[in-house]
This record gives C-alpha cells, sequence and structure tokens, in this order.
C-alpha cells in the first residue's frame, strides 16, 4: 500500500479516481509521487504459481485503478493526463468523479489488517487437479500445505479415500 503524504492538502481537498495503462499502476503511482501528488494505491500480498514454485507478489487491490487527492481550486490538474502511466482521469460527464472520504478510509483501514494483505493461492479444502505423476487427471481435496513445496491430498483410490503428498507444482486449482 502507497499512502503518500508529500504534500498537505486543504480542507476542501476530495479523492479521485485515475485510470492506469494495463499494468502501469506502480509506475503511474511513482510519476504522480514525485510530482508531489497524495496517491493512495491499494495493494496485496498474492501466492502465485511461477515456474512450478509458489512466490508472494503484490498485485494492485484494483488493476488499472489510484486514487487521487487534490483540491479543486489550488491542485494543477493539466500534468495529470500527460505523467507516464496515467490514461485518464475517470469522470461522469464532464465532471472528475468524487470518492467518498469514508470509502478511502475503509479501504485503508482494511488493508493495515495483516490478514487480509496476504491471499495464499492453495488453502486447505480447496479442489484440485493432479497434474503430473502416477496420480495425474486425478481430483483431490487438499488436506495440508507441507512446507512451501508439498501437500498432503485426499484422494478416491479404488472407492476408498486415501491420503497422498505430492509435490505443488503438481496441482492445478480446479
Amino acid at each position: 500500500m502507497s499512502l503518500s503524504d508529500s504534500q498537505p492538502t486543504a480542507q476542501c481537498a476530495q479523492w479521485y479516481l485515475i485510470q492506469c495503462k494495463g499494468g502501469e499502476s506502480f509506475r503511474a503511482a511513482e510519476q504522480l509521487e514525485n510530482q508531489g501528488y497524495h496517491i493512495f494505491h491499494p495493494v496485496l500480498g498474492v501466492q502465485r504459481k511461477r515456474r512450478s514454485k509458489l512466490v508472494w507478489v503484490t498485485e494492485p487491490l484494483f488493476p488499472h485503478y489510484l486514487f487521487i487527492k487534490l483540491d479543486q481550486v489550488a491542485s494543477n490538474w493539466r500534468p495529470i493526463r500527460s505523467t507516464r502511466g496515467v490514461l485518464k482521469l475517470v469522470t461522469f460527464g464532464d465532471q472528475p468523479a468524487v470518492v467518498p472520504e469514508h470509502i478511502v478510509d475503509t479501504l485503508c483501514q482494511h488493508l493495515m489488517d495483516k490478514d487480509a494483505t496476504q491471499e495464499a493461492y492453495f488453502c486447505v479444502g480447496d479442489a484440485v487437479e493432479v497434474t503430473e505423476g502416477a496420480f495425474k487427471g486425478q481430483l483431490a481435496q487438499l488436506t495440508e500445505l507441507k512446507g512451501q513445496d508439498r501437500a498432503l491430498l485426499l484422494l478416491t483410490l479404488l472407492n476408498r479415500p486415501q491420503q497422498v503428498e505430492v509435490p505443488i507444482a503438481h496441482l492445478q486449482k480446479q
């Protein structure tokens, strides 16, 4: 989460929404902060499968969008449109869309909760399919994660439930 206090804001400053170019919300947030704007870019830590391993990556909570706090009168709005990564300021008609302060405050409070900012790729109870090995094509239920590389599954073999341990790299969510 990036909540920048780079400049004091006036009483009449409000939150607005910026739409970013695809995959460039981090760049846009950095560029706008460098220009002195007050930016809120909510992000989450999530687990993703990369090269047969689970890794933690940071992803935007709202892909392609940033919140920016601007004063209707005092803030210079012109440089925003030409900032790298910014597509446009979200508008309704010809007026910029105002985001209520309580929504941004609620998002900020929610993201401060440590459990809310991390989302595991596999969770106990997930339905998974084995993609490699002796049990390829079998559907199973994930019963336990054994470290970062292995998982304990509940498979039905010969009409009986059996527990087997397989590498996480051999699993795919259903």
